[in-house]
């Protein structure tokens, strides 16, 4: 039976059948045991002022284990309460039993019980380091719940996730997870866990009619995580019947659509027989017993399709936060050129009518977050609708922590790897997480060169070992045949030999090192000027764009690059923006990739529109957000239901053989 069917199960016997005790020492305790139905127990007499954690830590077991045998404690103990507390070695596992009126669930299904583990589904672009990180777990954990993970996941593969537990001493937000089983719905995943379906809302800023889907995972708020809890559908409830002249148990189990045995085991008076006016206690499932209206439970299921109401502002009011005085490595040089490029993005946005009020703030170095602690405790930051900053895992977590206490939006300029976004839902990160990417580029390189001869050149080392990793494996998903060779042997007369005069061939150096794609166009070079019947493609990834020196082979070439930023400098809209800075500060960009004061002019003039068309809760209309960036395609996707947006954006750029620069963006 269900854990709770046996925890009433268990205080029936207890109370009411003639139990012998005997004396027993287990674990240096001497506490007198009981056997309850082949389970041994011990019986404890709580003292005064003692609660569930003092308990548990006397016995060694957790609290979650002291509540599944002991219905109510939950509520508090109170001083003589006897409790029953397993013992360890002695208790065979209880299984969960579905009832019989239920058709057994599907193995793909998700667990009913999910107390101690729940399920994930794996999506496109996600690795198990990622998965670990979005449930506050380890890779080793997932590993040792999944061991074929180790050889890889895959896109739908299903994984078994440790359960959060929440340490009683640590100041952090308490909540599990579920995943969303057959059947379930807003109304009764709210149910399942006493909540209000608004409490699950909030926790889950992404959930929808799209996103409440079977298998996908949810938050749960405001919750013990040692509480032992099952589906709103297969809780019960008990509710005294009196007997009837002709009953029978089966007929009385039968109109209540439960088991003979579930009557039997919370009722031992049956021991001597069913008798009229005989009061019994009946295990009703809740769902058949509360009195909900079904438009009621249609209108809690109505808020997934319900949109926050927009909130316009009148003005704008950004926070931008920034080590502006660290000179590490001239990154002050690289800060002040990202504001720069930002300030010019305000200008513009001004002179299309915008009303904005921006605030500046240096913040400190590093892991110091002492000066930007004191920043945010001020009035001025509090009445924020954007802040845009942080660069150290440090200054990010405190200024993530700030967004989310005060629901204030949350830009993260640079950073790519703190993990915040996985689980603030007001986060914005505009660097794209590199796996997401790669799963991009290898979906553009399929769709473009599918029907090509491909060919994979080794060397200069594993800087993009992943890419290849993934690309490899796609291409062997889809049937299409590739060759590899090695770049330290004789890569003339190697390359030659797989080159196809019947189809087009493109060529993929395995890392990006400019060593190893001097050496690629060098001998492609020499063959070309023997036998110029190949067709030969190039393609490669975005530290090419930095290799001004092999620019000209590019064109030659036709070559391909991916990239999540890229500046096509023939572009007027680029030459007017580089032609103001220079009139605005007397000086030319500096040559970095991706370019610093573009960086800053793009991500200004995306999210200060965002604000003044679609106003506070611009996340809703994120995707109708669109500007005419210089250098970053914008493509913000949530990770989860609970976490904020992550730019996937990315760019295929074409170096065309007749001069041209094409750039296609990838990003959906």
């Amino acid at each position: 039976m269900h854990n709770r069917f046996n925890l009433s199960k268990i205080f029936s016997i207890v109370f009411f059948l003639n139990i012998s005790f005997v004396l027993l020492s287990a674990q240096d305790l001497n506490y007198e045991t009981v056997e309850v139905n082949g389970q041994t127990y011990y019986e404890y007499k709580v003292r005064s002022g003692e609660g569930l954690y003092a308990v548990s830590r006397i016995f060694s077991v957790s609290v979650a284990d002291i509540l599944r045998y002991n219905p109510g404690a939950e509520r508090g103990l109170q001083n003589g309460q006897k409790l029953l507390i397993p013992v360890a070695g002695k208790n065979k596992q209880q299984k969960m039993v579905v009832p019989t009126s239920q058709s057994p669930r599907s193995s793909q299904s998700p667990p009913e019980d999910q107390n101690t583990t729940f399920q994930h589904t794996v999506v496109l672009g996600e690795t198990v380091y990622s998965i670990a990180k979005m449930y506050h777990t380890t890779v080793e954990e997932v590993f040792r719940l999944n061991p074929g993970a180790r050889e890889g996941i895959t896109e739908g593969q299903v994984l078994s996730i440790p359960q959060r537990r929440v340490i009683s001493n640590e100041k952090e937000e308490n909540y599990r997870y579920h995943t969303i089983l057959p059947k379930e719905t807003l109304y009764s995943v709210s149910r399942t866990y006493s909540l209000k379906p608004e409490d699950v809302m909030n926790a889950n800023p992404g959930l929808s009619v799209e996103t409440f889907q079977i298998g996908k995972t949810i938050r749960i708020p405001f919750f013990e995580s040692y509480e032992v809890i099952l589906p709103y559908e297969e809780q019960t409830t008990n509710i005294i019947h009196k007997v009837s002249r002709g009953e029978t148990l089966y007929s009385i189990a039968k109109r209540y659509d439960v088991g003979v045995q579930d009557i039997q085991q919370l009722n031992p008076i049956l021991t001597g027989g069913l008798k009229t006016d005989m009061e019994l206690f009946v295990p009703v499932k809740r769902i058949l017993v509360e009195d909900d209206s079904k438009a009621n439970i249609n209108e809690v299921n109505r808020l997934l399709s319900q949109p926050v109401p927009s909130e316009r502002v009148n003005v704008i009011n950004i926070g931008l936060l920034l080590p502006f005085l660290d000179e590490t490595r001239g990154a002050h040089l690289r800060i002040q050129e990202y504001y720069e490029g930002f300030m010019l993005a305000l200008e513009k946005m001004k002179n299309d009518g915008a009303n904005i009020e921006l605030i500046v703030y240096d913040i400190g170095t590093g892991d110091d977050t002492r000066k930007l602690q004191s920043l945010l405790g001020t009035m001025e930051m509090q009445s924020r609708n954007l802040i845009i900053g942080g660069v150290s895992d440090a200054q990010i977590k405190m200024l993530s922590d700030f967004s989310r206490s005060y629901n204030i939006k949350y830009v993260v300029p640079f950073s790519q790897s703190n993990g915040e976004v996985l689980n603030n839902g007001n986060i914005f990160q505009v660097n794209p997480i590199q796996n997401m990417i790669y799963t991009k580029a290898s979906s553009s390189f399929l769709q473009i060169f599918r029907n090509t001869n491909v060919i994979f050149v080794q060397g200069g080392g594993n800087d993009n070992r992943e890419f290849i990793s993934l690309l490899q494996s796609d291409l062997r998903k889809n049937n299409v045949i590739f060759e590899t060779l090695n770049a330290t042997t004789s890569l003339s007369s190697s390359l030659t030999g797989l080159l196809s005069r019947n189809k087009e061939n493109v060529i993929i150096p395995t890392s990006g090192d400019s060593g190893l794609l001097r050496q690629i166009t060098d001998e492609l070079k020499k063959t070309f000027e023997s036998d110029s019947d190949f067709v030969v493609r190039l393609f490669g990834y975005p530290d090419w764009q930095a290799y001004s020196n092999l620019r000209d082979a590019y064109s030659v070439y036709g070559t391909y690059i991916f990239a999540p930023f890229f500046t096509n400098y023939q572009s007027r809209d680029v030459d007017a923006f580089k032609a103001d800075f220079r009139k605005w500060y007397g000086r030319d960009l500096m040559e970095t990739y991706p370019s610093y004061g573009m960086w800053g002019y793009d991500t200004g003039l995306f999210f200060m529109t965002a604000l003044q068309r679609h106003g506070v809760h611009f996340e809703q209309n994120i995707e109708k957000v669109n500007v005419n960036s210089l250098q970053f395609p914008f493509y913000f996707e949530r990770p989860n239901n609970w976490g904020g947006f992550i730019n996937s954006g990315l760019y295929l750029i074409n170096y065309a053989t007749d001069g041209r620069i094409i750039k296609t963006d990838k990003s959906r």
